[in-house]
């Protein structure tokens, strides 16, 4: 099955079109692609349910004709059809509104259209009208409210709906989610265990290797990864859990084993995107920048999100070929007109303007949306953005405290290493940065084609610097 839709060629020329436009009106805001890359691999994912997939899953059937299994890959446009033609019918059924609810949360997920928000929100309004506090439509505004970053929201949606039914998936899941995008790990893997006990299985699984990776502990991540990978059974669990095992061992620099893991899930579900983008970025890592490129290519004309448009755009400016500078130019226009786009859709974009605006853009913009995400949520990702952010401003030395505050929770981000080295360099601290640099590209030496090369020029610079001494 070919992973170009003519639907996605649509979105993309969309995107062009609204991109165009907000150059003329405001200039061109390119994107750090070091950073947007990690969070787009982990906060982004978690904050939205993993892949995504979960979330579809985790939703109760409305009806015996309309299952929560039909939420899922392919058959998602035909679910909200047959629920569609269902409430026509059965205007009244709350579960078949909460269902539509979740659909239009996920479809807005995979086909990178922010504005179908507003779709979903309605549909959860109406099964809450037909059925107050509805533990179905509840688990559906925790899920919306973290697909929009409003992880207090989130948390809310998800208690009240746990207070109806302790043992609803969705929400137990969300909880998590919301406890991690809220900064909140230890209370996350609390809850975590929690969802573990009332409803063991591969959502709650990949939840809690996440929360143990952000803690530092891979080994046990990985455990459970492959442990979910040996009871997933249907096509989706595979190559979703597969994915995640990709990313993970991507992050930790095993590129060959990320190969294999995402070739499994591709061997479960030809058309996965997240797969398809993580096998790209661990091609661009092994030196393959030219199965990369046509892989995102492919990527991007079917879902045109934030993470591959960055990553596509890295790569055209690291291959440096005739075209490419401009090529790359237009992949971050369209991350610029998304963020826009998520803002109509009621999408926090804060986190995204910090990071697109410290490389590329206005630095005091980019300052002003950090503190602000700073002071909304403590978490590891916005910690490394204020950081960034602030060394950009030329205030590295205030830099410092939170590219630590980034890295103390023992979770091992490359570009997370290469931005503290970074920091630290330019505070000063040359045998701390010299440290930091080579640990991160010892860790991943190919986190990001960009970031990877001025690390490695940093690294080289500190070390004739130490020689000359």
């Amino acid at each position: 099955m070919s992973v170009v839709g003519g639907g996605g060629g649509e979105r993309v020329v969309s995107l062009r079109r609204y991109a165009a436009t907000a150059r003329r009106g405001r200039g061109l805001h390119l994107v750090s692609c070091a950073v947007l890359l990690a969070v787009a691999m982990t906060a982004g994912a978690v904050a939205v349910g993993g892949d995504g997939r979960d979330t579809a899953r985790a939703a109760a059937p409305a009806t015996g004709a309309v299952t929560a299994g039909m939420l899922a890959g392919d058959d998602l446009d035909a679910a909200i059809r047959s629920l569609r033609a269902h409430l026509r019918v059965q205007p009244k059924d709350f579960g078949a509104w909460a269902t539509l609810g979740l659909a239009h949360v996920e479809r807005a997920r995979t086909d990178g259209d922010p504005t179908r928000y507003a779709r979903a929100e309605e549909a959860l309004d109406r099964s809450l009208a037909l059925r107050p506090g509805n533990d179905q439509a509840l688990a559906g505004l925790a899920a919306l409210a973290a697909a929009r970053h409003d992880f207090p929201g989130a948390l809310e949606h998800a208690d009240r709906a746990l207070a109806q039914n302790p043992y609803s998936e969705r929400a137990l899941c969300s909880r998590i989610d919301a406890l991690v995008e809220l900064g909140r790990y230890e209370e996350a893997e609390r809850a975590a265990r929690t969802a573990d006990r009332r409803r063991p299985g591969v959502p709650v699984f990949t939840r809690y290797a996440y929360v143990r990776e952000l803690r530092g502990d891979v080994t046990t991540a990985r455990r459970v990864l492959h442990r979910a990978l040996d009871g997933a059974a249907s096509p989706a669990d595979v190559a979703y859990v597969a994915t995640a095992l990709g990313n993970l061992e991507r992050g930790q620099g095993r590129y060959p084993a990320a190969l294999h893991h995402y070739a499994r899930a591709l061997a479960a579900d030809d058309a996965h995107l997240p797969a398809l983008e993580g096998r790209a970025r661990a091609q661009a890592a092994g030196g393959d920048r030219a199965g990369a490129v046509r892989t995102l290519e492919q990527v991007v004309a079917r879902s045109p999100l934030p993470g591959p448009l960055v990553a596509l755009g890295e790569l055209y400016e690291a291959r440096g070929g005739p075209g490419d500078r401009v090529r790359a130019r237009e992949q971050y226009a369209l991350v610029d007109a998304w963020t826009a786009l998520a803002r109509t859709g009621g999408v926090d974009a804060g986190l995204d303007t910090a990071l697109a605006a410290a490389d590329h853009g206005d630095t005091a913009q980019a300052l002003r949306a950090a503190r602000a995400e700073w002071d909304r949520r403590h978490t590891v990702h916005t910690a490394d953005a204020l950081a960034w952010a602030l060394h950009r401003s030329g205030r590295y030395r205030e830099a410092l405290p939170y590219a630590r505050r980034a890295t103390a929770t023992g979770y091992r981000d490359a570009a997370f290493l290469y931005h503290r080295g970074m920091i630290e360099r330019a505070a000063g601290h040359h045998r701390a940065a010299h440290a930091s640099l080579t640990t991160a590209l010892e860790l991943n030496p190919g986190f990001s084609p960009l970031g990877a090369r001025a690390a490695r020029t940093a690294l080289k610079e500190l070390t004739e610097r130490k020689a000359a001494r």
